[in-house]
């Protein structure tokens, strides 16, 4: 399956015959591997036959595991990254460049969901670290990230009372939105981020394990810290939209904790049908090798907050 976007960021969409499985449906472009194809092989021929393109360059979007009625399926989603050519529905389908933002208003197929978040989830993830307690220096750290070109913030604090937590969400959201395309995901109660105008919530793996649905609805991002298989399942079984796993690696904050490795790192991830990124001892020069082992990005502390 491809993600094609324009020069503005529009992604392609075709829609499917009536009398076909889910017609009349949105869908991305793509269709199933033939025998002794990779998935390059048939990325590229999938795209020439239905949309008469040429795709030169690609790289991984998503891979996941989609449970129909009577089927199971693995999704492996490449962004198209070049390409040469005009789409044309070469089988006959009506085809649509549609903004991220108006996606909602084309009915897709449950298993493109995934694909939407990963899409609109960008490949770093922020988390926020020390100097909660002094929110100056915080906000000054904050305000580098952000310089650095960090669009998704997860305000972890978790040593501070409730009505400071508050009071340095409320400044955090403030400074971010300012911004465009900045998101701040709070790590802590999802009424808070409701009130304050938030992008999301964040659960801890125990609050996870506590839930028994999805804490907000959508469009409030809600993803969770994930350790096992276990904690994957449940975020997926809730419908969330992303989660974190680690530590993919030794970490110096977690001594004790036992690195996943990436082939681990690589299982679990292809058991959900969310994105998830790679936590624990990554940095941003890990984007790449993380993709490749079925990562959204990478997410972290140390690897994005600075000194």
């Amino acid at each position: 399956m491809a993600v094609i976007q324009d020069a503005r960021g529009r992604v392609l969409l075709s829609r499917r015959p009536e009398h076909a499985h889910q017609g009349g449906l949105w869908e991305f472009p793509g269709g199933k591997l033939e025998p002794g194809e990779g998935v390059g092989q048939a990325l590229r021929r999938e795209i020439r036959e239905e949309l008469g393109l040429e795709v030169s360059a690609h790289s991984p979007l998503i891979r996941f595991v989609h449970h129909y009625p009577d089927k199971r399926v693995l999704l492996d989603v490449r962004r198209v990254t070049r390409y040469s050519g005009l789409p044309r529905g070469l089988e006959g389908q009506p085809l649509a460049w549609v903004d991220l933002e108006e996606i909602g208003r084309y009915p897709l197929p449950p298993a493109d969901r995934p694909i939407v978040h990963a899409l609109r989830l960008p490949r770093h993830y922020l988390i926020t670290g020390a100097d909660p307690r002094d929110p100056e220096r915080f906000l000054d750290r904050l305000a580098a990230a952000l310089e650095r070109g960090i669009h998704l913030v997860q305000l972890r604090a978790h040593g501070l009372a409730p009505e400071s937590y508050q009071a340095l969400a409320e400044a955090v959201l403030s400074m971010c939105r300012q911004r465009p395309g900045v998101e701040v995901i709070l790590n802590g109660d999802p009424q808070l981020a409701r009130l304050l105008g938030a992008d999301g919530v964040h659960l801890t793996s125990r609050r996870l394990l506590a839930c028994t649905r999805r804490p907000l609805p959508e469009p409030f991002w809600v993803g969770a810290s994930c350790h096992t298989a276990e904690e994957l399942a449940r975020a997926n079984a809730l419908g969330l939209d992303y989660a974190l796993l680690s530590p993919v690696r030794a970490t110096r904050s977690h001594p004790d904790a036992r690195p996943l490795g990436w082939p681990a790192f690589r299982e679990l991830v292809d058991a959900v049908s969310l994105p998830v990124y790679a936590l624990g001892g990554v940095s941003g020069a890990d984007t790449e090798l993380a993709q490749r082992h079925g990562a959204q990005g990478v997410a972290g502390i140390g690897a994005f907050w600075g000194a």
